[in-house]
Formats: structure tokens, C-alpha cells, sequence
């Protein structure tokens, strides 16, 4: 199984990248040696047109660029990058505040949180975080943001009032993403090292319980209601189903090889999975948790990495192809592809 282009020159980055090749070769070794896991039953497959008219769309898409050390900044209503702003040192995961004003991003290689204006597109400021971060997500009034730091096995909290870390909360081994609870209740926080997700008590900033998620959870997304999380197990190459109230993993939807991120639609009726080996984004159909489309965004190399979705637009990166592909989720066509930086990783949305 191929793994991960997130490996930079650099040492923060190779000692990133060996720690992580660990973690899936223990992995591997429990797969079955009957071959590689099975194929979704059935999906439909959506190839991909040359369309150039974008959804209907507002304000600003954001994407870091790993090995350019740069934000990419486009216009989500002509699809057309508009700035290109250095940030800090391998830039991975991004969040954008409620308002728009500001944009959170970890730098891998620089244990930092680089704060974007998204008027002036400049960094104001760096606030050290762990080591290695890399997912980051904001509480929904903007008040906090929730860092997991990969090397370091824990996740920081960051005051975005002060731009200053009030709390560092340990969690399982090697976190790679945080989703939060539409009420702010819960932050869970998948630990790619230990096969769980970590649940974080978000009034008092403590850990209070690990959920199972397979063999290799990188992907993490709650449902509006909070009743489930779908997690993106790259070993196991499926999406596993975890019923936050009783702590069991309710279903698994397998969805093809490397299963790297998972976003829910505004509704919750449809789960969108980037696939690193095929190249595509598969699509689960959430009240009967079984893939109900598959979207090619290129072919096997492609490695579409993070999504991010609205009401009209679904985004994806391509660490492989260094782009960004803007998807209709109604008609589930591609409607534009978009030139960014060198190895693009994580994707936002501002308001």
C-alpha cells in the first residue's frame, strides 16, 4: 500500500514521515495476506468532464501548499487563484474563523499556528504550538482552536482572543485531525498510532474517553446531531461508523485504498471521502452507510488528500497533481480544476 506524500528535505519532515511509515508498517502487517481489502459494491462512477462553470459559490478557498510553504488564496466565485502568502514551514491543516477575518494554520515543520488576515493576506502573527501539528478546527463561535500535534501526542488549545495556547490536552498516539461537535460540546480527535479517536470535553478542556476506529483512523467528521463520527481508517481502507453515545463502531463502509479525509454535507445525508490510490472522492450515503457514487479527480498518483464542502461546492486537494478539483455536489461533475502550490494538503472555506 502506498502511503503518504507528505514527506519533506527537512528533518522535522523526515522524522514525520518515519514516524508515520511505522505506524503503517504495523499496520500492514495485520492486513490479510489474501490481497488488497475489497472494492465498494456498486457505486456508480462519475468520470470526469471538461466543464468550466463553477457552482454557485461565495468568498475565499484556502489551501496550504506542504512543500511551497505557501497559502493559496482563490476566489471561490471564478475558481482563479488571487493571492499566494507564505506560511510558515510545511503547511498542513486550516481553519477559518466564523467571520472570515482570520485563517489558522499548522505548520508541520515549524510546531506553529500561523494567524492569516484574510484582508490584507498576510501572517500577523506565529503562536508555538506541539510538535508536528497538523489538523486544526475551530469551535463553532470561533473562540478556540484545537491543534493536534502528531509529534508530540496531544492537542493544543489555542485562544483565538489572545493568540495564546490556555491548554495541551494528551491524547492517543501520532493525532493527525480534530473535529468538533456542532453544539462545541465535543472536539474527537483521530489518533492515526492507536487505532482510536480521543473525545475531548471542550468546557473543561480534558480527554474523557477513547472510541474505537479501526485500524489506522486519519479522517475525522461528526454528524450535525453529534450522534455519530465517520472516520477515515487508511489501513483498512474502509469508513468506520462510531455511535458516540454508546462507543461502538455502528458500521463499516469499505471505500478503496487510502482513505486519507472525510467531510459530512451541511445535511449530514452524504459523507465525501478523499481516496489517495484510485484518485477519487467516494461518496456514502449515510442513512444506509453504503458508497453511493465515486468521483474520479484523476488517475491513481492524483492522490486527492483533504475535502471541504458547502451547500454548492465540494473541494478537494491533490497532493499528487498540485491541485485543487471544485466538485457540484448536486450533480456530483467536476466544474473546474485549480493550479495551487507544491503538494497541496488542507482545505477551507471561509464565509
Amino acid at each position: 500500500m502506498r502511503f503518504l506524500r507528505r514527506v519533506r528535505a527537512d528533518a522535522a519532515g523526515r522524522q514525520r514521515g518515519k514516524a508515520l511509515a511505522t505506524v503503517m508498517g504495523v499496520c500492514i502487517g495485520l492486513l490479510p495476506a489474501s490481497g488488497p481489502p475489497a472494492a465498494p459494491i456498486g457505486p456508480a462512477s462519475v468520470p470526469v468532464p471538461s466543464a468550466a462553470v463553477a457552482p454557485d459559490a461565495g468568498g475565499h478557498v484556502y489551501v496550504t501548499n506542504q512543500l511551497d510553504d505557501t497559502v493559496s488564496v482563490i476566489d471561490a466565485r471564478t475558481n482563479k487563484v488571487v493571492a499566494t502568502v507564505p506560511a510558515g514551514t510545511a503547511p498542513e491543516g486550516i481553519a477559518v474563523a466564523p467571520d472570515g477575518r482570520h485563517a489558522y494554520i499548522a505548520g508541520n515543520g515549524s510546531a506553529e499556528v500561523s494567524v492569516l488576515d484574510t484582508r490584507t493576506k498576510k501572517i500577523v502573527t506565529a503562536v508555538p504550538v506541539g510538535k508536528d501539528p497538523s489538523g486544526v478546527e475551530l469551535s463553532p463561535d470561533g473562540r478556540f482552536l484545537y491543534v493536534a500535534n502528531g509529534g508530540s501526542n496531544s492537542v493544543s488549545v489555542l485562544d483565538t482572543r489572545t493568540n495564546r495556547v490556555t491548554a495541551s490536552i494528551p491524547v492517543g498516539t501520532s493525532p493527525v485531525s480534530v473535529a468538533v461537535s456542532r453544539d462545541g460540546a465535543a472536539a474527537y480527535v483521530a489518533n492515526a498510532g492507536s487505532g482510536s479517536v480521543s473525545v475531548i470535553d471542550t468546557r473543561t478542556h480534558r480527554p474523557t474517553r477513547l472510541l474505537p476506529a479501526g485500524r489506522s483512523p486519519v479522517g475525522v467528521a461528526v454528524t450535525p446531531d453529534g450522534g455519530s463520527i465517520y472516520v477515515a481508517d487508511q489501513v483498512s481502507a474502509s469508513v468506520s461508523v462510531v455511535g458516540t453515545r454508546t462507543g461502538t463502531i455502528t458500521a463499516t463502509v469499505p471505500v478503496g485504498e487510502g482513505p486519507f479525509d472525510v467531510a459530512l454535507g451541511p445535511g449530514g445525508r452524504s459523507a465525501y471521502v478523499a481516496v489517495l490510490g484510485p484518485g477519487n472522492v467516494s461518496v456514502i450515503d449515510t442513512r444506509g452507510h453504503r458508497v453511493s457514487a465515486t468521483v474520479s479527480v484523476g488517475p491513481p498518483g492524483t492522490d486527492p488528500f483533504n475535502v471541504a464542502v458547502t451547500s454548492s461546492a465540494l473541494y478537494v486537494t491533490e497532493q499528487g497533481a498540485g491541485t485543487l478539483t471544485v466538485i457540484d455536489p448536486k450533480t456530483l461533475k467536476v466544474v473546474a480544476t485549480v493550479t495551487v502550490g507544491n503538494s497541496p494538503y488542507g482545505v477551507a472555506v471561509g464565509p
